[in-house]
């Protein structure tokens, strides 16, 4: 799998291309499409992508999920919000970045899965040499949402973490940074991805009936808390488990209110999510594996990949 791309050239082209959507439903709605180029406003940099995250709530914006009732958006829809690649233009007040600076982080919007988006100056961190495009393109959204959930759910070193979706992206991330923490992580996946959660200090159980009994029988010690990161129907028998919802948070239920669960929406800005945990990643002690990548042009197939389900790590989408 090739992680690098031929140096960038100067251009002054006025477009670049986008993946957009103008009605809710699958994959298939999903286009590439030439749009002006954007232009950075106060307090952000453009940078040319090289490489795009995608994650599930991609797919949920897709499918119109936010809109319930709604068969297509106002105006055309687009996917991505973590990417990496190099800064090429800069607002009037920016000085802390320059143009030619390999960063990753968040976009200023969901549109990341493009030739060229923008990002807010304080939601980017530079990308180190260690890091190739698409690595780096993985990591925003998983660290930065296990960094804030474990805060949340205040996981402390003794305690037990149940993290259901354990070998997605946020998932694998959670249980990692709640082993730095010292807490033993309960992990849901499927057996293929078992011995992958081992070797990152997970005890895995499998989906499907009996359940409950499986965590029960791997934490005789009881569970402390626990992060949905599955949205499939699993907070019944996490608050069962934990006997409190207040002690359950979700990331993919949009259902979560009916049950008392927090469903997790705040964010942090990426460099407060990395300061930590970049140099970890650098020296292989934090582990984001990458289970595709996919070239622009066939992005539809990465969230066809990614709606599949079942992933070790993170999809990513190429921008040569």
């Amino acid at each position: 799998m090739t992680t690098e791309f031929a140096p960038l050239n100067p251009t002054s082209t006025t477009t670049t291309r986008r993946l957009q959507f103008r009605a809710y439903g699958g994959p298939e709605v999903l286009e590439l499409a030439e749009v002006p180029l954007p232009q950075p406003d106060r307090g952000q940099v453009r940078v040319r992508v090289r490489a795009a995250g995608i994650n599930g709530r991609d797919s949920k914006m897709r499918a119109g999920l936010f809109e319930p009732g709604a068969t297509a958006p106002a105006v055309a829809g687009t996917v991505g919000i973590e990417m990496a690649g190099v800064i090429d233009a800069v607002g009037a007040d920016v000085t802390e970045w320059t143009v030619g600076q390999p960063v990753f982080g968040r976009t200023a919007a969901f549109d990341a899965v493009a030739g060229h988006a923008l990002a807010p100056v304080g939601d980017i961190v530079a990308k180190p040499d260690s890091l190739g495009f698409v690595q780096a393109a993985a990591l925003p959204v998983a660290t930065e949402a296990a960094y804030r959930t474990l805060r949340q759910l205040d996981v402390r070193d003794g305690q037990t973490l149940l993290v259901h979706a354990a070998a997605g992206g946020v998932g694998l991330m959670a249980v990692q940074l709640a082993r730095l923490r010292g807490a033993t992580v309960v992990g849901t996946a499927s057996e293929a991805n078992h011995d992958f959660l081992r070797d990152i200090g997970a005890i895995p159980v499998t989906y499907g009936d009996g359940l409950v009994e499986r965590i029960r029988s791997a934490a005789p010690q009881g569970i402390d808390a626990v992060l949905d990161g599955s949205g499939r129907g699993v907070l019944p028998l996490s608050i069962a488990l934990t006997g409190d919802p207040a002690k359950v948070i979700t990331i993919a239920d949009l259902g979560a209110a009916q049950y008392g669960v927090r469903f997790s929406t705040e964010i942090v800005p990426i460099p407060e999510a990395m300061a930590e945990h970049l140099t970890l990643f650098e020296s292989g002690r934090l582990r984001m594996p990458i289970e595709a990548v996919f070239p622009l042009e066939e992005a539809a197939d990465a969230y066809r990949r990614l709606d599949a389900g079942h992933l070790r790590g993170k999809i990513v989408v190429a921008v040569a």
